[in-house]
């Protein structure tokens, strides 16, 4: 065993990992003789053979869902600004004291794009902050500023599961043996969860397919969990789970739901509007070379990273359009007519606003291994490793009018602007958003020192 440290790899599955379950859990169905099937390829470099199936996999989380009596609680990370025990108070908030410099990350160590640094408006404290699973309840109260504190809805690690350590052998990568080549002699020590009794992992999850459409319901999930218990296959361990169906429950959406309307923004002493987005999920932001695009249009490299590659790297625009009803129609009628767009951005009309703060905890590693598949021309090995800003980061804008801030709330909402949500508008994830990554929820900010640093009461 390398090292004198035992591992600790116990970790919150990452939406990839029980996206990837169901994915192989639809192949193992035998529901690939129903389903529709795609070509490999892309940029109009495509393979003859139609081999790809189950693209229309949406899902999202997976969330600790406690079960008792009275229902089903969901529980999500708790947001990085909000770090008080037992509390969803707002614990730091802008600084504004570098707003009259125009470029603030020249004479600090802001990176650019930011206008202001995040301050703590609590005394200084041992503590380690807050438990890190709050409610659904918990971040709705949180978004409106209410005071919350019902201790059965934060929630600390050790609540929702263990931590099991176990002794395994090391396998050499080469040889896919032990006790030969880098693997002789070398063991390894790793810890796994194990839900304690009473909580479940909550996944969002639909696959619609049109081949596949038995008594009319064209949904594969819901063919695939047809008895009850069913059993998944999960994770890299292959560990076997019992998994149950259910619609989503005519009250609503078990994620919580962000601002959405012009007036429920502040109006900043810049002028500006307040609109604070706080991811419920991991997002995967890449690092984007400049260069030509596939359409021969010229493309501007991005850091990537912590900031979102629909946020300009030099001056903080937001980069994201909205389109009205009337220029979907409009595009609708030149797809249908055969007929191309007349303008740059296809009539899409411009948020006005920039970034100005973020409150980034430190990146999470998504990563993988494939298995080598000859059929289907797989060598197998390591997938590419990405560095994902985790759930409960926050980031700070500043909209030029009421407007602006209600139309990026709508980009920006994994709910867009439905006050009953019916589905999920927007995944904000460059990569793997189909898998749950980038999902969040709209609320807004005022700066260090203001009244809202008073938490207001139903």
């Amino acid at each position: 065993m390398d090292g004198s440290l035992a591992g600790h790899t116990a970790a919150w599955p990452l939406p990839d990992v029980t996206n990837h379950a169901l994915h192989a859990a639809l192949w193992r169905s035998g529901f690939e003789n129903k389903a529709h099937a795609h070509r490999r390829g892309c940029s109009g470099n495509y393979s003859d053979d139609r081999d790809r199936k189950f693209g229309s996999l949406l899902t999202a989380g997976p969330f600790p869902v406690r079960e008792n009596g009275k229902g089903k609680a969901w529980f999500f990370p708790r947001p990085t600004d909000a770090q008080q025990a037992s509390s969803v108070m707002v614990t730091h908030r802008p600084v504004s004291s570098l707003s009259g410099i125009e470029a603030p990350w020249r004479s600090s160590s802001l990176p650019a794009p930011l206008k202001y640094a995040i301050g703590n408006t609590q005394a200084p404290s041992k503590e380690a902050g807050g438990e890190p699973w709050i409610s659904r309840e918990a971040i709705e109260s949180y978004i409106r500023g209410i005071a919350f504190s019902s201790s059965r809805h934060f929630l600390k690690d050790g609540q929702i599961a263990d931590q099991e350590a176990q002794i395994g052998i090391t396998i050499d990568p080469e040889t896919q043996t032990t006790g030969h080549g880098s693997a002789t002699g070398k063991i390894y020590s790793a810890h796994y969860l194990r839900l304690r009794e009473g909580f479940r992992l909550g996944l969002l999850a639909k696959a619609i397919d049109e081949d596949y459409a038995p008594n009319g319901d064209s949904d594969l999930i819901r063919g695939l969990f047809n008895g009850y218990p069913a059993q998944i296959v999960v994770g890299g361990q292959q560990r076997i789970c019992t998994a149950h169906r259910e619609d989503v429950p005519a009250e609503g959406w078990p994620l919580p739901c962000g601002f959405s309307r012009s007036s429920e923004f502040t109006r900043l002493s810049t002028g500006k509007f307040a609109v604070k987005w706080i991811l419920l999920s991991p997002a995967i932001w890449p690092e984007i070379p400049g260069g030509q695009s596939k359409r021969g249009t010229k493309t501007n490299s991005h850091t990537g990273g912590w900031l979102p590659n629909w946020v300009c790297p030099n001056s903080g625009q937001v980069l994201l359009r909205t389109v009205s009803p009337e220029e979907r129609r409009r595009r609708r009628s030149l797809h249908y007519n055969g007929e191309g767009y007349t303008s740059e951005h296809g009539g899409a009309l411009e948020i006005a606003a920039k970034l100005v703060g973020a409150l980034v905890p430190k990146p999470i590693v998504v990563t993988g291994w494939a298995l080598p598949n000859g059929n289907y021309g797989i060598k197998g090995g390591a997938k590419s490793t990405h560095f994902a800003v985790p759930a409960g980061a926050v980031y700070y804008f500043e909209a030029d009018s009421a407007d602006h801030a209600e139309a990026l709330a709508a980009s920006l909402n994994w709910h867009g602007t439905e006050a009953h949500p019916t589905g999920i508008k927007n995944r904000r994830s460059t990569l793997m958003g189909e898998k749950g990554f980038g999902l969040g929820v709209c609320g807004s900010w005022d700066f260090y020192g203001t009244s809202a640093d008073v938490p207001k009461h139903d």
